[in-house]
């Protein structure tokens, strides 16, 4: 069995978070300059989510501390999650950010990732009982939502990359706070992976993946169409699952310098994999003989993966996030 999220691992993944959210260098902004007027600080440029290295990792933050709130409202860190929220979730701040997507060259400011994560993060808050996070949150998430209506149409064909430009990914995370357009994510999601058969992995895993392009693609099917679509397309998709194959989708991945920022990314996709491996046997019938080999592969991903949660700054300002999605699955 994986590990479970219990309390004190809740209230350390939170510790974590808590720890470089607000923490605004070092920074690697997403911005582009159209003069010298906008050569301004992180926190001058995103009044919510400044920290965190950069804004989608900010923002997964905020996720993360959202989701262990709710779930473990009593943990010791909670006093601190809710003044943090309470402090930075603010009618002014959120307009703040809403303003910056509208400056010229930020169309495409993190599209896909970040969009998904802002989604996911106003989902989560909505959960949150009668405090008034979602509701200040709201033009914010509206404007991502926008932006994936504008821009599905035209997206002609998919980005199938294991890092942020990743379109199942986007596509994933934005789908609990998109119910009014899942038709319209569905028939974005059939038109770009609808026809794929027998995919090989063959490119995996590259460099500095942290997801999985054959995984997170299944992942979203898996969420969008109903389960006797997912069914057939899903077999017809990774054939011989039960044999182990692809190879190399059941074998954790070798960090060799966690120091490095890119090769830091493998952590993440051990842990990445690991919550779409348990998320597609979830998905299976009970007795389905694929089940077995893909909850053996998540506990073998989530087992390297978790101690790295923290140690080097590299991967400590996102990986707890991703820790998160593997032990829940």
């Amino acid at each position: 069995m994986p590990p479970s999220l219990d309390e004190p691992l809740a209230a350390r993944l939170a510790a974590i978070a808590l720890g470089h959210v607000e923490r605004e260098y070092p920074n690697k902004p997403g911005h582009v300059l159209n003069g010298p007027e906008d050569a301004r600080t992180p926190a001058a440029l995103h009044p919510v989510f400044f920290g965190s290295y950069d804004w989608h990792s900010c923002v997964h933050a905020y996720w993360t501390l959202a989701r262990l709130l709710r779930r473990f409202p009593a943990m010791e860190p909670a006093p601190a999650i809710r003044a943090l929220f309470h402090r930075r979730l603010t009618a002014d701040a959120v307009a703040g950010e809403v303003a910056y997507l509208a400056a010229p060259g930020a169309r495409g400011f993190e599209r896909p990732y970040g969009w998904g994560w802002l989604l996911a993060l106003s989902a989560e808050l909505a959960r949150q009982g009668e405090e008034p996070w979602a509701a200040t949150l709201a033009p914010l998430a509206e404007a991502f939502a926008g932006r994936f209506r504008d821009f599905l149409p035209l997206a002609t064909y998919p980005v199938r990359v294991g890092a942020h430009p990743n379109t199942a990914f986007g596509l994933l995370m934005a789908a609990e706070a998109m119910r009014a357009d899942l038709p319209l994510l569905r028939a974005t999601a059939l038109r770009w992976y609808g026809a794929d058969r027998d995919c090989p992995a063959w490119g995996e895993p590259s460099g500095d993946d942290f997801l999985s392009p054959t995984l997170v693609e299944a992942a979203l099917m898996a969420r969008l169409l109903p389960p006797a679509d997912f069914a057939p397309w899903f077999d017809a998709f990774l054939p011989r699952l039960a044999a182990g194959e692809p190879a190399t989708l059941f074998h954790p991945v070798t960090v060799s310098d966690r120091t490095d920022g890119k090769i830091a990314h493998l952590d993440g996709l051990n842990l990445s994999r690991a919550w779409c491996w348990r998320r597609l046997a979830a998905a299976l019938p009970p007795g389905d003989p694929r089940r077995p080999p893909m909850e053996a592969a998540a506990l073998r991903h989530i087992e390297a993966g978790l101690p790295h949660v923290a140690g080097h700054y590299m991967g400590e300002h996102w990986l707890a996030t991703f820790a998160l999605l593997a032990l829940e699955g």
